[in-house]
């Protein structure tokens, strides 16, 4: 990921559409290697759901962030609707693994995620952990029925 992130800001610089100074780096979210109130802004992908301790991951994320700077997650989540939650698990459970079959000639390639999202906070579970922690104006929006989500919260100042 870090090459392929490499190279389109190289072909960015190129076109001459690269942002500012940008350093992309290999690192443990649960074990951030920048000072405290280093970032305005600190996002994880797909990621918190994986930390061997979300709570970890969500204390260094505060840590490193300045006063009014916010947090934002974005994860598979679990839907709250008990019909869209049983398809969504369903597909997950079968058709995830045919899709890795097909185009990576692996099934397990991302049959891991309904593993890992059974075990997950989720969307809600992270919210409260945010609180918990004392992130500011914590909030939650819902992607695609819930299916996906983004856990926003702030630093207090």
């Amino acid at each position: 990921m870090l090459a392929v992130a490499n190279e389109r800001l190289n072909a960015a610089r190129v076109r001459g559409r690269a942002p500012g100074e940008v350093q992309f780096l290999q690192g443990d979210a649960q074990q951030i290697p920048f000072p405290d109130r280093s970032f305005a802004v600190v996002t994880i992908s797909y990621g918190l759901r994986n930390l061997a301790d979300m709570e970890r991951g969500l204390r260094r994320m505060l840590r490193v962030l300045q006063p009014g700077g916010r947090v934002l997650v974005l994860d598979f989540g679990k839907p709250d609707n008990a019909l869209w939650r049983g398809v969504y698990f369903a597909y997950l459970r079968r058709f995830v693994p045919l899709m890795g079959r097909i185009f990576c000639g692996d099934p397990e390639t991302h049959s891991y995620i309904l593993e890992s999202l059974l075990h997950y906070a989720a969307q809600k579970g992270v919210a409260a952990k945010m609180r918990e922690l004392g992130f500011d104006d914590v909030r939650i929006l819902n992607l695609m029925g819930g299916i996906m989500s983004i856990n926003y919260g702030a630093k207090k100042l």
